[in-house]
């Protein structure tokens, strides 16, 4: 598949955020953290803005965005239809988290809602892509698990990095082996799926795609003179050497060096690491999402792409 930046921006920013509300919730809830924090308040305003940005961002990939109100419409049958729908009730509960902290008024049930809320954020964004049965590199549980929880990983060193400047004395400290394990758990997962993908087998054949029954057949054209619909949107046209330098990259920059970067501070407690740590992931992970995209082979480039 061509991956479009907007979606592959939209993804990665929209699950750092909620990482980002998920892990404040449970610092609040589990009493951690006092619900008056100044911690909590800025993470909810950043994880509010990083949240209409990325909403933002995802109009981008429209032809025509004005629109876009009409994707809620299919509610009962697209998992579309249902991310477009949940994704502003999350940010609105977010927003009405950081008014009754910014009130000191504590009730313990938004933060709950807020956590369920982007649970299910998370189950919806999967399932737009597991639902397409015909995509095999998709169409399994791995994709929930994987956007679950690389957008956790992402967003409990955003806290860390928050802890560390605004939170109180060793909260840092405290999300650090946490922030490592699930970083961890994320790239082991992630690995099981590069190499599920890396042993499918298309189901579709050069027979079945044009309806011919021949043992062997040779092609001889890419089935169109000119480009087209089929040839832009469904091919990313990265070369096998690219696709393997961004698949390394991604691994490299989303776990292997934020993991070792979250060993350092455990061991040196420096604070500028958290930030760093992010930072790095984040570039990471747009690669990884990207590469999510592309390497989703659709059965219409047996005919349109690929030249004997």
């Amino acid at each position: 598949m061509n991956p479009a930046m907007s979606v592959v921006v939209f993804t990665t920013l929209c699950g750092a955020a909620q990482g980002l509300v998920v892990t404040l919730a449970v610092l609040v809830l589990g009493d951690v953290l006092p619900f008056d924090d100044r911690c909590v308040s800025f993470g909810l305003a950043l994880a509010e803005a990083m949240l209409v940005v990325s909403l933002a961002v995802s109009f981008m990939h429209l032809g025509r965005p004005e629109r876009a109100w009409r994707a809620v419409m299919m509610w009962r049958t697209s998992w579309l239809s249902r991310e477009v729908i949940v994704l502003p009730l999350f940010i609105a509960v977010v927003a009405l988290w950081w008014l009754t902290v910014r009130a000191q008024y504590w009730f313990g049930l938004v933060p709950l809602a807020a956590v369920l809320a982007s649970l299910l954020l998370w189950y919806c964004t999967a399932m737009v892509y597991i639902c397409i049965r015909f995509l095999q590199e998709w169409s399994h549980p791995l994709t929930l698990v994987n956007y679950t929880l690389i957008g956790l990983s992402s967003g409990l060193i955003l806290t860390g990095a928050l802890a560390a400047t605004t939170g109180p004395d060793g909260l840092s400290a405290t999300l650090a082996p946490w922030a490592l394990f699930v970083t961890l758990i994320a790239w082991c997962t992630r690995a099981l799926s590069l190499r599920r993908n890396r042993t499918l087998r298309p189901k579709s054949t050069l027979q079945s795609a044009i309806g011919v029954r021949a043992r062997q057949i040779q092609q001889k054209s890419m089935g169109m003179s000119a480009g087209s619909f089929n040839t832009r949107e469904f091919f990313h046209r990265a070369s096998r050497a690219g696709l393997k330098n961004i698949k390394w990259g991604f691994l490299a920059l989303g776990f292997a060096i934020p993991s070792l970067l979250l060993v350092a501070i455990l061991l040196t407690h420096m604070a500028s690491l958290w930030l760093a740590a992010f930072l790095l992931q984040y570039v990471g992970l747009l690669g990884e999402r990207w590469f999510f995209f592309a390497q989703a082979r659709h059965p219409q480039n047996l005919y349109y792409q690929v030249v004997s």
